[in-house]
């Protein structure tokens, strides 16, 4: 049986629902590389605040944590995946942790 081009191209579509590939590809990486940035940039904060004697701010990381926390947690409900579910777990983890500290901190400041 042969299936021409115009009928797996019709397949394609409705299981793509008109998406381009490439375009998925290039969202998931920019969303990568900004998530990425936003890491680099909340340690430097983070680092820089440390040396100039102004204390630790747990709650840059609470934020950049609570971004991969979402992503994985959304992976995990989808794909279902062990890998995706761990990661989630400890992201959501670790964001709920520096959120309770950098909480603690500042009702101690006041």
């Amino acid at each position: 049986m042969l299936i021409n081009k115009d009928e797996i191209l019709s397949k394609s579509r409705k299981e793509n629902k008109n998406k381009d590939l490439y375009d998925i590809e290039v969202q998931t990486s920019a969303g990568n590389i900004g998530s990425i940035t936003a890491i680099l940039l909340a340690t430097i904060f983070f680092v820089t605040q440390s040396l100039v004697g102004d204390g630790l701010d747990f709650g840059l990381y609470a934020i950049i944590f609570s971004v991969s926390a979402a992503g994985f947690i959304f992976k995990a409900i989808r794909m279902k995946r062990r890998r995706d579910i761990v990661l989630s777990i400890l992201y959501t983890l670790a964001t709920l942790t520096f959120s309770v500290i950098h909480i603690v901190k500042l009702i101690e400041n006041n």
